[in-house]
């Protein structure tokens, strides 16, 4: 059936109710599919951030930059795509965005098939299984060191990688601001919050097998099938392992290519609830007959209007002052920038925490950011839309559950300060030749009367574990003067390639720190949900679409992209011994203070939110005046629209009497006609 006025066309209603669903989920099908596809390249790339570091010798406060560079690209086109995106094709414009994002994927991964072959600093040479005695001095020389200098110059690969997150982060932008609002305008009110937490719940899965993925690729040596993996000495532990970090994104960039075929075929709307308030277009008359219509008793749609791209330009500012206007909005955003700093910093350093913290390899730590983290979030992100559905929780009450869990969330984390490791034993970096424990960042302080005379360099990394249970930066270093399989032999003791095992108190101080990890999580991902649908219950529904363009424009703007960079600038302040390039300049940090590295990455992460808190309080108190202006508005409309109809029914009442008295008269036989 289709209605036509002379102003207004709706389009034709499904015939069944069983077409209505099938459409419906679809769409969130394909939204959770693209959610899950965008989430895994977005945590895969988190996972390589330390493979990246040392596979292009760059330090941490630079691979926040390129991970910052995803938010670069929303910020070129969020407000635009959110604020026209939403009048136009939302599915297809999603599409499109995927389509960008699988392409961006794909050209991180270019640099690995440009570069030459992965070479590490070692002062082993040849076959771990063979015996060789070398002199005092390094094998390497000038001329060697001068030709790798000029091939690294000709180009820094890592720009691909930042191109390649720009690209990426374009493309997500209409995944998150048209997909959501797609969902709250087509769904009934008390089911779009579960709609939601599906859709982000399926989202976070995709961080799991992001992660995982991560795991098993820095497990891979970086040129697998290029190289005989008999002469490679180092392992997946050793501070320049470099795992095959290109492969998963060309894993992720299939996926997200897929994600994107089923949004060609969706409609640019879908059925919309009648508990919704119908579309501003339509008159009273218009209203009356939809809502009368038996098709129309479980769903309505909305008015196809031709796109006006001048009119909507025209809007736009206005529309946008409008919105930036609202005290409530305006606290939302400062509160949620704030903590969202604290939040993408943590994640995007949590596993070379891990790594250095407790000395796991990159691997193990991705593995348990993807099996215990992360799925501790899904399941407090899910367990929280079903608790506000469940107790029907209104705006107040959906912000105080937030609070309360961030609250209790950021009380608990305070446990993480108490679950310390002592730094590494290194010669010469966190103790001296003799013993004594003592911090150095000098590198004369690596030499001392055992190596004095074997003319070592003081840049190399080589690490070796003596006998005696200290590391010692490199063989020569550690007065060796043969190697014999996998280990180097000093003057009386013999030393094996490697750091020497993590201590036995730190090993057992981890799983303490892995189930306060999901605890944490957890609790404070319980408000995760009830806190977004607050962002969408205190703005008018028209400017729906265009708050949550805004909003994700400025998180990532003020969040995304500086928290990855100064979070990685203080983290490089605890380095101990930085690596070196082929042409001299500092290259990936190779060692850092465990100690200032707790303290600075803890500490940063807690002061933020703390700031966070106190502008809570007053988020409180002008959402407490928001929402009662709002009951006032409904009450007064209320009173009217109860006057009105009862005028309506006396009105038909009138006119029914007037009806039967006048076929009374015309059924009277007896009536005379007077001239």
């Amino acid at each position: 059936m289709e209605i036509i006025s002379s102003d207004v066309s709706v389009t034709t209603l499904p015939e069944t109710f069983s077409q209505k669903q099938n459409l419906c989920i679809m769409f969130l099908a394909a939204l959770s599919f693209a959610y899950f596809s965008k989430a895994l390249s977005g945590s895969y790339m988190k996972s390589t951030i330390t493979q990246l570091e040392r596979r292009f010798d760059i330090p941490s406060y630079l691979i926040g930059v390129i991970d910052g560079s995803f938010e670069i690209g929303n910020l070129l086109v969020i407000a635009f795509v959110s604020y026209f995106g939403a009048k136009l094709h939302r599915p297809k414009i999603i599409a499109i965005g995927c389509v960008l994002m699988s392409f961006g994927t794909f050209l991180i991964a270019m640099p690995h098939f440009i570069l030459g072959r992965y070479k590490f600093q070692s002062s082993v040479r040849g076959s771990m299984n063979s015996t060789t005695t070398f002199g005092p001095c390094p094998a390497s020389s000038a001329e060697s060191t001068q030709a790798g200098c000029e091939q690294e110059s000709s180009v820094s690969m890592w720009i691909y990688v930042f191109l390649g997150n720009v690209l990426r982060g374009i493309g997500e932008t209409p995944v998150h601001p048209l997909g959501i609002s797609y969902i709250d305008d087509y769904a009934r009110s008390e089911n779009a919050a579960l709609y939601i937490s599906c859709v982000q719940t399926i989202s976070i899965i995709g961080p799991v097998f992001g992660y995982l993925l991560g795991s098993l690729c820095a497990k891979i040596y970086v040129d697998i099938g290029y190289v005989n993996m008999e002469t490679i000495t180092i392992t997946p532990g050793d501070a320049r392992w470099v795992g095959a970090w290109w492969l998963g994104y060309l894993i992720a960039g299939a996926i997200t290519l897929m994600s994107a075929v089923p949004f060609w075929f969706l409609p640019k709307s879908l059925p919309i609830p009648v508990d919704k308030q119908l579309n501003a277009n339509f008159t009273p008359e218009q209203t009356r007959f939809i809502k009368d219509s038996p098709s129309a008793m479980e769903h309505k749609f909305r008015p196809e209007e031709p796109a006006n791209f001048h009119q909507m330009a025209k809007e736009f500012v206005p529309t946008l002052k409008s919105l930036l206007g609202s005290p409530v909005y305006i606290t939302y955003l400062c509160v949620t920038i704030i903590q969202f700093n604290s939040l993408i910093g943590m994640v995007t350093y949590k596993p070379k925490y891990i790594e250095q913290h407790y000395g796991k390899s990159a691997s193990k730590a991705n593995f348990l950011m993807g099996m215990v983290n992360i799925p501790a979030v899904a399941l407090g992100m899910f367990s929280g839309g079903v608790l506000m559905k469940k107790f029907k929780l209104g705006v107040m009450g959906a912000a105080k559950f937030a609070f309360g869990t961030s609250l209790l969330g950021y009380f608990l984390s305070l446990f993480f300060f108490a679950m310390g490791c002592d730094n590494a034993k290194v010669a010469g970096i966190t103790m001296s030749y003799t013993g004594v424990e003592g911090l150095s960042y000098q590198q004369p302080s690596l030499f001392s009367e055992c190596n004095s005379g074997c003319l070592c360099s003081g840049s190399d990394w080589d690490p070796v574990c003596g006998e005696n249970g200290i590391t010692y930066v490199s063989p020569c270093l550690a007065g060796c003067t043969s190697s014999t399989g996998a280990g180097s032999q000093p003057s009386n003791l013999t030393a094996s390639l490697g750091h020497c095992p993590i201590r036995d108190s730190c090993d057992t101080m981890f799983p303490y720190f892995l189930f306060l990890s999901v605890i944490t999580s957890f609790i404070i991902s319980l408000g995760g949900t009830p806190g977004f649908m607050l962002l969408i219950r205190c703005i008018k529904p028209e400017f729906k679409s265009l708050a949550l363009g805004v909003h994700t424009l400025a998180t990532r703007t003020l969040a995304g992209i500086p928290a990855p960079i100064y979070f990685g600038a203080v983290i490089d302040t605890t380095c101990l011994k930085w690596g070196n390039t082929k042409c001299g300049r500092r290259g990936a940090c190779r060692i850092y203070n465990t100690t200032a590295y707790r303290v600075v990455y803890l500490g940063l992460t807690m002061g933020l939110r703390t700031v966070s808190f106190f502008l809570c309080i007053l988020g409180f108190a002008l959402l407490r005046r928001h929402v009662k202006q709002e009951e006032k508005i409904a009450l007064t409309n209320g009173n009217v629209e109860m006057e009105f109809e009862s005028l309506r029914k006396e009105e038909s009442n009138n006119s029914i009497h007037s009806d039967q008295f006048v076929r009374a008269l015309d059924c009277n036989p007896d009536r005379e006609t007077r001239l």
